[in-house]
């Protein structure tokens, strides 16, 4: 299983998840205390900001940094959860976990995931140029980034509330 949540919430998603795997996707800079029962090792923390087009003094995501999330997503075991993290919760949290879920469900499944993104989580906003990225990555032909244009964006919040997505 898969969980979605913001940093205020990040403590409490892993503990009542029993995730063993956790992804950080935030700002670069921004301190993030690792939750004791999330070994080092299987911690990944990117930053970069959170924009679909370069601005000056902004990281974007790019090639290596998606690239990196999906690596380490595809070596996760799935044995325990895996919780995604961003700030709010809302757009580079969910952007990667539709990534991981286009993953481990397998092609033809990307509008599914998409809708039952939506049903779960109102508020989410993948980040674009992530999914763009990773759907280039996974050879998806644009499927993965119609899919997410197709549920538009969420309704505003100023942070999502934690949310699981079933992998399979």
């Amino acid at each position: 299983m898969l969980f979605v949540c913001p940093l205020s919430r990040l403590h409490e998603t892993v503990e009542n998840s029993g995730a063993s795997h956790m992804v950080t996707l935030i700002n670069d800079g921004t301190p993030v205390a690792r939750p004791p029962s999330i070994a080092a090792e299987n911690h990944l923390f990117l930053g970069f900001n959170d924009i679909t087009e370069p601005m000056d003094g902004f990281l974007p995501p790019n090639h290596d940094i998606v690239g990196r999330f999906i690596a380490f997503a595809d070596a996760w075991s799935q044995e325990r959860a895996m919780v995604v993290h961003c700030w709010a919760g809302i757009s580079r949290s969910t952007a990667g976990a539709y990534v991981v879920a286009c993953m481990k469900r397998g092609a033809g499944q990307e509008a599914a995931i998409a809708a039952e993104l939506r049903a779960a989580a109102p508020q989410a906003t993948p980040n674009s140029l992530f999914v763009k990225i990773a759907d280039d990555i996974l050879g998806r032909g644009g499927a993965m980034s119609e899919a997410i244009a197709s549920i538009g964006r969420g309704a505003s919040a100023f942070e999502g509330s934690p949310f699981g997505l079933s992998l399979s």
